[in-house]
C-alpha cells in the first residue's frame, strides 16, 4: 500500500501483514483510493483539500487521511479504536511526519469534538456502523455544517437524514457514496 498523490506520492505505507486477519482491516485499494481522490478533485460535486480539516473515521491504516493530507489538507484527525489498526496507524503518521491527531475511539461514540470539512468513513462493509457514526460525530461537533462525505461501504450507503446523496461509485466490490451535510 502506498500513496497515490501529493507531496508524498510513491511513499510506502505499513499495512496489513501475513497473519494479521484477525485485526479486521480492510484498507481501501490504491486504485479505489486514487479513484476517490479524482473524483473529490475533478467531479461535479468535488472539493479542494488545499488547507482542509480532514476526519477519517474508522480509520484502519490511515490510509486515506493520509492521502489527504498528501493532497494538501492542513491537517487530519483519524478516529479508531481497533488496537493492531491503532499501531499500524501510529507507524504511518510517525513515518510520513503528518500533522495528525490520533483518537482512540469508537466513532459510535467520539465524544465532543472540533469540526472537520471533509470526513472518510470507512466502517466494516455490512455492519451498519455508518450512519450511526455520521450521527454520533455531527452531533458531537466533529462535522462541519455543510462539509462533505466520502463513505465506503460493500453496498451503495443511503444518506442518512441532515445528510445529501451527491454521487454514489462502485470500484469492484467497494461502493462509494458523496454526501453533503445539510447546512443547518
Amino acid at each position: 500500500m502506498r500513496i497515490v498523490g501529493g507531496r508524498w506520492r510513491g511513499r510506502r505505507l505499513a499495512s496489513v501483514g501475513v497473519g494479521d486477519a484477525a485485526a479486521h482491516l480492510r484498507p481501501t485499494t490504491d486504485r479505489v483510493r486514487e479513484s476517490i481522490f479524482n473524483l473529490l478533485a475533478h467531479g461535479a460535486h468535488g472539493m479542494a483539500l488545499e488547507g482542509a480539516r480532514v476526519l477519517d473515521a474508522f480509520a484502519g491504516t490511515g490510509a486515506l487521511g493520509l492521502e489527504a493530507l498528501s493532497r494538501g489538507a492542513a491537517e487530519a484527525t483519524f478516529v479508531e479504536n481497533g488496537r493492531k489498526a491503532l499501531a499500524i496507524l501510529r507507524e504511518n503518521v510517525a513515518l510520513l511526519e503528518a500533522p495528525a491527531r490520533i483518537v482512540a475511539r469508537d466513532a459510535r461514540r467520539p465524544g465532543p469534538g472540533t469540526a472537520h470539512d471533509v470526513v472518510f468513513l470507512d466502517p466494516p462493509y455490512g455492519r451498519s456502523l455508518g450512519a450511526p457514526a455520521l450521527e454520533a460525530l455531527a452531533r458531537e461537533g466533529w462535522i462541519a455544517p455543510g462539509a462533505l462525505a466520502v463513505w465506503e461501504e460493500g453496498e451503495t450507503p443511503r444518506a442518512p437524514e441532515g445528510w445529501t446523496l451527491l454521487d454514489a461509485r462502485r470500484w469492484g466490490d467497494t461502493a462509494v457514496a458523496l454526501l453533503r451535510r445539510d447546512a443547518s
